[in-house]
């Protein structure tokens, strides 16, 4: 049954393949799939015993994500024949292309399409390279996702001490209930009444700088727990806020981790854009930095707000201060709105991330298989 090829550098069909090596390719490939697939089997067990129901909803739509991307990843491998199929037009082939300077190479281009002095839509060496991409844009969204519950699991461990500070003698005497004290002599009121709160194009300056260095002090969150408690009516000596914040990050940790139709749209964009016509490399690596940034700066500016809106109904604090959380501080009086930038953010950095470390395994494999530097190189580089 064996087949021979005419030309050595004709690639080789399965008719031509050992049994041996096929077999031990899908023996490797089916020993990894099971060994992940009963990772996470043991990951959602550990969740369920542990009734972090949030969590397991977050790996739920982890696991659903992935199953969507090796969906994509399947339907393009069905279907890279047909389209490389598909013929355009050399001018049009040569628009929005990712780099200025390319060479005039065919390799890879559909015979049909060569006859016909045209192009293909997208070649079967690209449809394998955009597959390679669908999977490092798989391995960094679950890894970014990890990574920033990570970081918040870490800094919460720092609030840990300031929780158990509340059920000290000193911190009960401090906010005693009898003692009366002036607002701006309060360590929130010190902190945050300042000559620069009053107005705004003071205070903007003030709260984007004060996020890069202790963005959440001890007397914001001993305030901020406070007048949580005030709120809900709950028993400040009997309240855990810190496990209560925990539960909360797991929560919202289920809501910025999936892959919702607009990050779909914004990735669809991300991939237009990147032609070097629109001189990308100037403006789209800092989008979500500026939307960070933006993010940081309206959360530092609600805490002083809410001092201020503590001091303009009253001068005087018996006791606690107690501030009033309220959705009119956020933007559009909508608290979820940042929770879903907070959303975009995230997967932004993920897409870039894997469009980055792609172009970049690219650029160092044609590098390594011609040993020269060509000007395709600086151009690519500077279009990232």
């Amino acid at each position: 049954m064996a087949k021979t090829t005419e030309n050595e550098g004709e690639p080789t069909s399965l008719e031509d393949t050992p049994t041996w090596a096929l077999a031990s390719v899908c023996f490797i490939l089916i020993a990894i799939s099971v060994l992940l697939e009963y990772s996470l089997h043991l990951l959602s067990k550990f969740l369920q015993r542990k009734r972090k129901k949030a969590l397991l909803h977050a790996l739920n739509k982890i696991k659903s994500d992935l199953l969507l991307l090796g969906f994509i990843s399947l339907l393009l491998t069905v279907i890279q024949k047909p389209i490389s199929t598909i013929c355009i037009s050399r001018s049009v082939g040569k628009t929005f292309l990712p780099c200025e300077s390319l060479s005039d190479d065919e390799e890879g281009e559909e015979p049909k399409c060569q006859q016909q002095g045209k192009l293909s839509l997208i070649s079967v060496e690209g449809a394998q390279q955009l597959q390679m991409l669908i999977f490092t844009l798989a391995f960094f969204h679950v890894f970014s996702s990890l990574i920033t519950f990570s970081l918040g699991e870490a800094k919460m461990r720092r609030w840990e001490a300031w929780e158990a500070e509340t059920r000290t003698m000193e911190y009960q005497f401090s906010n005693d209930p009898r003692r009366f004290q002036f607002i701006h002599q309060t360590s929130f009121g010190k902190r945050h009444l300042r000559s620069w709160s009053e107005h705004r194009i003071f205070r903007l300056p003030v709260v984007f700088f004060r996020q890069f260095f202790e963005s959440v002090s001890k007397v914001d969150y001993l305030t901020l727990r406070h007048g949580f408690i005030m709120a809900h009516g709950k028993q400040e000596s009997n309240f855990d806020f810190q496990k209560y914040i925990r539960r909360t990050l797991e929560k919202d940790f289920g809501v910025v981790i999936g892959m919702s139709l607009g990050i779909w749209i914004f990735s669809v964009l991300f991939i237009f854009f990147n032609a070097y016509v629109f001189h990308n490399y100037i403006w789209l690596p800092f989008i979500p930095v500026l939307m960070l940034l933006a993010v940081g700066t309206k959360l530092q500016s609600i805490i002083t707000k809410m001092c201020l809106d503590r001091n303009d109904k009253s001068h005087v604090v018996r006791g606690s201060l107690v501030v009033q959380p309220s959705d009119h501080f956020f933007w559009f009086s909508q608290p979820k709105l940042l929770l879903h930038l907070m959303h975009f953010i995230l997967f932004q950095n993920s897409f870039q991330l894997a469009f980055f470390s792609w172009t970049w395994v690219r650029i160092l494999g044609i590098m390594f298989f011609t040993s020269s530097v060509c000007p395709i190189f600086l151009v690519c580089i500077a279009n990232m």
